[in-house]
This record gives C-alpha cells, sequence and structure tokens, in this order.
C-alpha cells in the first residue's frame, strides 16, 4: 500500500518537473512477495517500456538488498535468454539526499514532541537497521557506512539535539551479526538509567512486519517493560510524507538529468566478493544502458 502511494506521488510530481521525459510510469518489484521482480519486468516488457530506471527503495545500499535485487533483473533476462528491449540505468542508492534527511528529521521531532514534557530533552535516540551477517560486512559490504551516513546527516540536521546511537535488528541465526542489537541496546541503556527512548527506523521508508512488529510489540512493548524503560516511541516510517516523496521525485529527477547509467560506486565489486553473479550483473547493467 505505502509503495504504491509513494509511486503514484512521485509520478505525478515527475510529470510537471520533467516534461521532456513525460508520461512517467512506476512499477513495483519485490524479491519474494507479489508483484515479483520477474512478473514486473515481463509485464514492463509487455507494455512496451522503452526507457527503464532501476530505482532502489533501500537508500543505503548492501549487497544483500539493492545488490539482490539487480541481481534478479540480471538472472531473469539470463535464464530466458534475451536482451532487454529497454535501456536501463540505476539509482542504486541515496542515503545523504537532502530530502531523505529532512523527511527523517520531521518525523523525528514530531515524535519527540509526544513524549511528557518533562523528559522531553532526556530522550535518548536510537536509530534501528536491519543488521547484517558479519561475513557480509567484512567481504566490505558499504551499507554500515552509508547507514552511518544518514543517521549523522539526519543529527545534523537536528542540531544534534538528544544524544543518539545506531543500533542494528533482526538477527537471525547462530552466526554474528553487525551489532550492537536493538534489543539488547535497549536493555543496556535501561540498566544505566535511560527510561526515555525514541525507536526511528533509519534504513525503513515504510512501515512492514519489522517496524510494526518488531519494533511497535517484541521491543516497545515486550523488551521495554522487562527493562524497566518508562516512556518509549517509535517514529513513523516515511510512507506517504509529503517532503519523502518530493525526495524520491528529486532523486529520479536529478538522475535523468544527469545522464549516468549508475554511480561510480555501483561498478565496483566488494573487495572480498564471492558472489560471481554480483559482477555478471554490474556489467549487465552497464552494458544495456542509453
Amino acid at each position: 500500500m505505502w509503495t504504491e502511494k509513494q509511486g503514484e506521488g512521485m509520478v505525478k510530481l515527475l510529470d510537471d518537473m520533467c516534461p521532456d521525459t513525460a508520461p512517467h510510469k512506476f512499477y513495483i518489484g519485490f524479491r519474494y512477495v507479489n508483484p515479483l521482480t520477474e512478473d514486473t519486468l515481463d509485464q514492463m516488457e509487455s507494455d512496451g517500456i522503452e526507457r527503464a530506471v532501476a530505482f532502489t527503495q533501500y537508500p543505503q545500499y548492501s549487497c544483500s538488498t539493492t545488490g539482490s535485487s539487480l541481481n534478479a533483473i540480471y538472472r531473469h533476462y539470463k535464464q530466458k535468454g534475451e536482451n532487454p528491449r529497454m535501456k536501463w540505468s540505476v539509482i542504486d542508492r541515496w542515503p545523504t539526499h537532502p530530502g531523505l534527511v529532512k523527511a527523517f528529521a520531521e518525523n523525528v521531532q514530531a515524535e519527540l514532541a509526544k513524549f511528557p514534557p518533562e523528559v522531553q530533552n532526556d530522550v535518548v535516540i536510537l536509530f534501528s537497521a536491519h543488521s547484517l551477517p558479519m561475513k557480509v560486512v567484512e567481504r566490505g559490504d558499504p551499507y554500515p557506512q552509508e547507514v552511518a551516513a544518514t543517521v549523522q546527516r539526519v543529527m545534523e540536521s537536528l542540531n544534534h539535539s538528544h544524544p543518539y546511537r545506531l543500533v542494528w535488528q533482526s538477527k537471525v541465526g547462530p552466526m554474528p551479526w553487525l551489532g550492537p542489537q536493538t534489543e539488547d541496546a535497549l536493555k543496556g541503556l535501561a540498566k544505566k538509567g535511560e527510561k526515555n527512548i525514541l525507536l526511528v527506523p533509519i534504513a525503513f521508508t515504510s512501515d512492514h512486519i519489522e517496524t510494526l512488529h518488531e519494533l511497535d510489540i517484541e521491543y516497545a512493548q515486550e523488551v521495554a517493560h522487562e527493562a524497566g524503560i518508562e516512556n518509549i516511541r517509535r517514529a513513523a516510517s516515511l510512507n506517504d510524507s509529503p517532503t519523502f516523496i518530493q525526495a524520491m521525485a528529486d532523486v529520479v529527477k536529478a538522475h535523468l538529468d544527469s545522464g549516468t547509467s549508475c554511480s561510480r560506486q555501483l561498478p565496483l565489486r566488494c573487495p572480498m566478493c564471492v558472489n560471481p553473479t554480483c559482477g555478471l550483473a554490474k556489467e549487465f547493467f552497464l552494458n544495456h544502458t542509453l
């Protein structure tokens, strides 16, 4: 629902902002739920699309997220044994875009104002992002640095009004993951006397199971109660924020105006990359661009 609303708002703005490339149409492709990337690609080809922009909705790049989605596009055409009829370019990351930063900052400020007045200055801001296995981090995945860059810009926008930390959620399995985990951070801060916490989903642009259940229920209700946290809130996801939708349109306009196929970062593989598909996918996009 949120992705549909974001896409509708974005293309409406783009038609006014970029009349030379209008009309604009958005398609949604997910990796594991409908509409699947592969089905969306078939629909785009059937619709006769000639110019396509793969626009990641993960503002911070990871091989596990944006990289995986780009690999899926490459594999789809490889398995079909044909080249795309449309020309591609890629918006592969936008972690410090001013509009994105502003949208996050607005939601943080709105939620801080909902704390009891007497404790508003005492709130600790916990920026929570989906974690990665350390084996992925150690290959050179840029995600931790790019998430940290977003956090830094948001706090600069807020004039560093509150103390804050970047923490990580959604660890799965026994192997080492990037930490500290959000749950552990909440317990640790509570033991140190921090009883007022604001959770901020900093790597998600819309509400889904990891905000609505993991942050809102598992952490903000169950863990917070167990740890003795007195006031805990969660900043809204970006969802249909007008500031965020404008940022999306600005990102696309800048990309179209630039005439570039992708960022300078995209062709560079992680120093310790072990996935041959990654390199082939990067070549695919470089070979099928305008």
